[in-house]
């Protein structure tokens, strides 16, 4: 099945369903409906699964606060943190630096910075959101990072030296993203080729269930099935690409 616009998904599915024809995907409430339920289908899909298009270069946004050093929030769009890199080229030096930065979970992220002696002027002593306390070295480059919440990250050290935070122009990070679904016509879901007949399909399913109260037992066997063939398919690469198990989950 080859890649299909919106409205072309929207007028497959208003067929199987007998539903009226339309030129576009707002020219009746039905169509409109329909497409809505693509996108929430899209949008489930893509949830779930971890597709080589969707992984991108992905922005951290920085505090830039002082009380805040090594904080940094985590764009809604990305799914799945990947990796970290942050460049940690000394002061005046052209050459740039970037040294992988590893993630811990919280509690062997605590573990090592609890060992940090607070009186020495190389440690901060930084009230995270939660109201807890951490022991942040402003003596050295990044080594770990972890998030409390899912949603704000927090490395272990930065070099006072060189910044007064950490920069977000100094990161390198990668993760899967749930690309921006737009409702018009001439919108093509951003997905592999061949999960497009599971994305109708699922589609189709849901429609008929909530639009005419009918279970189609057709689209959903086959939506099943289609899911289960591209979760043994998520790579187009033989084997498929290997990531460390680390990130975000």
């Amino acid at each position: 099945m080859a890649s299909k616009t919106l409205l072309e998904i929207v007028q497959d599915i208003l067929s199987s369903m007998d539903g009226d024809e339309v030129n576009g995907i707002s020219d009746t409430e039905e169509s409109e409906q329909v497409a809505r339920i693509v996108r929430q289908t899209y949008n489930d899909i893509m949830s779930r699964t971890n597709w080589p298009s969707s992984r991108r270069a992905v922005a951290l946004t920085p505090r830039s606060d002082s009380n805040y050093p090594t904080h940094m929030t985590l764009n809604e769009d990305v799914k799945e943190l990947i990796s970290v890199f942050y460049n940690m080229a000394d002061v005046g030096a052209t050459r740039k630096e970037y040294r992988e930065v590893k993630y811990l979970d919280p509690d062997d992220f605590l573990r090592k910075v609890n060992v940090r002696n607070n009186d020495n002027s190389g440690v901060d002593v930084v009230v995270d959101d939660s109201g807890i306390e951490l022991l942040i070295s402003n003596d050295k480059d990044p080594q770990y990072f972890t998030s409390f919440n899912d949603t704000d990250l927090v490395f272990d050290s930065y070099d006072s030296a060189v910044d007064s935070t950490l920069q977000g122009s100094k990161l390198q990070a990668q993760g899967f993203v749930i690309p921006a679904f737009s409702l018009t016509d001439s919108f093509v879901p951003d997905m592999p080729v061949d999960a497009f007949s599971y994305l109708e399909e699922e589609a189709t399913s849901r429609a008929q269930f909530k639009l005419r109260q009918i279970q189609d037992i057709k689209s959903e066997q086959s939506a099943l099935k289609n899911s289960r063939r591209l979760s043994r398919k998520s790579w187009r690469t033989a084997g498929g690409i290997k990531y460390p198990d680390y990130g975000r989950k």
